[in-house]
């Protein structure tokens, strides 16, 4: 233990500053950053405090996994992962041909009704960007719609199980600032379906403009037995986000029973489709397992990192800089909504609530601020560093599934329009709080 410095010398200022170092710096081996963060509390807690802190960063860890309400993490993970090896997904956007009909980029708005549904079905992005992919953008390369628009509305699209509740950001935010998840989910409801209302409103006005870009479908009337057969493709998932929201919203069940409920839905929605098997099962579970476990890491690392942190006075010393720089909230909250967008280009959205949150949620407290409006605010935030280049996940996740001639660079030249609607949506949120309840 000898090694280490006395770090504690250098004051709360340094200290900040060279823990900001040491985490870039760390990161930028390629560490993952669950270990970096683990590691860089340690070497903090050692060198401020001696050994005897070491007790102290794993009650930090406990209280985080301890919480009964991360249980629906893991469940709306699995209720995700089933649904994407399922073909719910497949007849829920063909039912909706029934919807897009002869409207001019219809096909961009079927898959953007589709995108919500499987939002409020499961909340997780990398699967609903995976299958938009999979399902609408070869339809609408097809069928001749301009490339970029169909880029985007996949990317942007998939994206919104960011805000739809149930959404896995809103439950992971709602932990770390100690506020009732099922409020947070009320809360994002209307601003997610604003956000999608802007891209839906963003694809007709470009279609109207140039119909070049997205042509109506030359096919005839949909026979009334082909539509009654289409449009079963809709019951099953209605009827899961109806149970799994309605039970949420009407107080038959907390958000982790509702997140149980949602999985026993799914699951025999595909016995009820013939599509259920063991295969399945162990595929869902073994892709619920790495997504969680890694959620899981970085809580870890970041609840020991910001308890270190906590302890040294580091929080207090962050506060009183961020609330130094105006009087006037709204500048407060402007300043941390850039803060958030620049980690966003760079950190994974698990690490940018468990970091900041701690940090951030007290000084809204303090300022009189509605901590659930922040929290819908936060993620339409998050919404943005899905898609923002350079690391933007949605991007990598649909280039995984695009053709060749499809680049990243195009994948994220297309995003730019859908990005300003979120900053658009954002900045609404902002200037009228009472969309969010707050």
């Amino acid at each position: 233990m000898d090694l280490l410095p006395d770090l504690s010398a250098m004051g709360i200022e340094w200290a900040t500053f060279a823990m900001l170092v040491m985490l870039i710096g760390l990161l930028l081996t390629g560490m993952p950053l669950a270990f970096v963060t683990l590691l860089v509390a340690l070497i903090f807690a050692l060198g401020w405090f001696g050994p005897m802190a070491v007790p102290l960063i794993t009650s930090r860890i406990f209280s985080f996994v301890n919480s009964f309400v991360f249980v629906s993490v893991p469940m709306f993970v699995l209720m995700a992962a089933i649904l994407d090896r399922s073909g719910i997904a497949r007849d829920l956007f063909d039912a909706m041909r029934v919807v897009g009909g002869r409207l001019r980029g219809g096909v961009a708005i079927q898959t953007l009704l589709v995108a919500v549904i499987l939002a409020a079905m499961s909340g997780i992005i990398g699967g609903e960007v995976v299958l938009l992919g999979l399902l609408a953008l070869p339809q609408m390369l097809r069928l001749g719609y301009d490339r970029r628009l169909a880029i985007g509305v996949c990317c942007a699209g998939g994206a919104l199980g960011t805000m739809v509740p149930p959404s896995i950001v809103l439950i992971i935010y709602g932990l770390t600032a100690s506020v009732s998840i099922g409020d947070l989910f009320t809360a994002a409801f209307i601003p997610g379906l604003m956000l999608a209302s802007f891209y839906v409103a963003y694809v007709l006005i470009r279609a109207y403009l140039d119909p070049s870009i997205a042509p109506i479908p030359e096919q005839g009337e949909i026979p009334t037995a082909e539509k009654l057969r289409l449009l079963k493709g809709l019951i099953l998932p209605i009827m899961v986000v109806i149970f799994v929201l309605g039970s949420i919203y009407g107080g038959i069940a907390s958000v982790t029973e509702a997140s149980a409920i949602g999985v026993i839905g799914v699951t025999l929605s595909t016995v009820i489709r013939g599509e259920f098997s063991l295969t399945l099962l162990m595929g869902a579970a073994r892709q619920t397992l790495a997504t969680v476990g890694m959620i899981v890491w970085i809580g870890i690392g970041a609840s020991a990192l910001v308890g270190v942190f906590n302890l040294m006075g580091g929080i207090q010393f962050v506060s009183g800089l961020i609330t130094g720089i105006s009087d006037n909230p709204t500048i407060v909250v402007l300043f941390m909504m850039a803060i958030l967008f620049v980690l966003g280009m760079f950190l994974d959205w698990v690490g940018i609530a468990l970091l900041t949150m701690p940090i951030f949620v007290p000084i809204i407290r303090e300022m009189g601020l509605d901590p659930v409006w922040f929290g819908v605010v936060f993620a339409m935030n998050m919404q943005v560093s899905f898609l923002s280049p350079p690391f933007g996940p949605a991007a990598f996740y649909l280039k995984s599934v695009t053709p060749p001639d499809i680049s990243l660079g195009e994948i994220f030249r297309s995003l730019l329009p859908f990005i300003c609607l979120q900053i658009l949506a954002l900045a609404i949120l902002i200037a009228f709080p009472a969309i969010a309840g707050g």
